[in-house]
């Protein structure tokens, strides 16, 4: 039987499916490449805001007064002072333009301060993460867990690459060598959010990056903590605000946490790391 979800969460997965028909519309027809004539950055960013403006609407609709941030159009206030949408409409554009079905539409909900719920949708394999706080994280209405592997040497760790004219990549690199040098292997698949929600169910063992917003983890961090695992930033700082995030389950993280700070400015304590759920 299929897992009932709460009121809020239902909102959620109504307004990912209905804008991920545009998406996947849109996908289709950059895979055959008939985007030449229009200009292919321009389409792109036309399949973004269109699948933002869906979104937009179907949550107004369900949850009038409730604030947004939002990638395209950033953030609103809204009437209601304790709520707020964080939303990413289309994570993994890259992807997403070079015919790469690995992208997905994030949705996070906000109160006070506080993520309590998290959607992450990816419109192409119809695969559906989602949590909410203090109740679990699923795959497809089946519960996730994060991986249970103990030892650097066996693990598989996601990683985000700063892109041209973006982030320190030097410092990257020291990074990179430092975990490739430890680990069993190490993947960039191009969309943080499903990164997070790939730990979350146990498909890669952790994952870190630096320089991301808080629509590309807002609801992937509440559900690596929902599955049972760890989120901390690179310093002391929350990681979605400050965007540099280290996600794993328990035996990893404060090994993880070691090499990567090795080459951070030293900026707190290593003790930032919590568990949630």
């Amino acid at each position: 039987m299929a897992l009932l979800r709460s009121p809020v969460l239902n909102v959620m997965v109504k307004a990912a499916e209905k804008a991920a028909k545009g998406l996947v519309r849109d996908f289709g027809e950059l895979e055959q490449l008939q985007v030449s004539v229009k200009g292919v950055g321009d389409f792109v960013s036309a399949a973004d805001l269109r699948s933002e403006k869906i979104i937009r609407h179907e949550l107004e609709k369900a949850r009038p007064g409730y604030g947004f941030l939002m990638e395209e159009s950033g953030y609103t206030e809204g009437t209601d002072g304790v709520h707020r949408w964080i939303v990413d409409p289309l994570d993994g554009t890259t992807n997403f333009l070079h015919g790469i079905p690995h992208f997905a539409i994030s949705i996070a909900l906000e109160r006070e301060g506080e993520i309590i719920a998290g959607l992450i949708y990816n419109p192409v394999t119809d695969d559906r993460f989602y949590a909410e706080k203090g109740t679990g994280a699923f795959f497809n209405d089946r519960r996730m867990r994060v991986s249970a592997r103990r030892k650097m040497e066996e693990s598989v760790i996601a990683t985000g690459i700063p892109h041209r004219g973006r982030g320190d990549h030097m410092a990257y690199i020291k990074q990179l060598a430092k975990v490739m040098s430890t680990t069993a292997g190490i993947r960039r698949n191009g969309a943080a959010s499903l990164d997070l929600a790939w730990t979350a169910a146990g498909r890669v063992d952790g994952f870190w990056e630096e320089g991301l917003s808080p629509w590309d983890v807002a609801a992937g961090v509440l559900m690596v903590r929902e599955a049972g695992g760890y989120v901390s930033g690179l310093d002391s700082r929350d990681p979605v605000i400050s965007g540099n995030i280290l996600a794993s389950n328990e035996p990893l993280h404060y090994a993880l946490l070691r090499l990567l700070q090795t080459q951070q400015k030293p900026a707190g304590d290593a003790a930032a790391a919590d568990k949630q759920g």
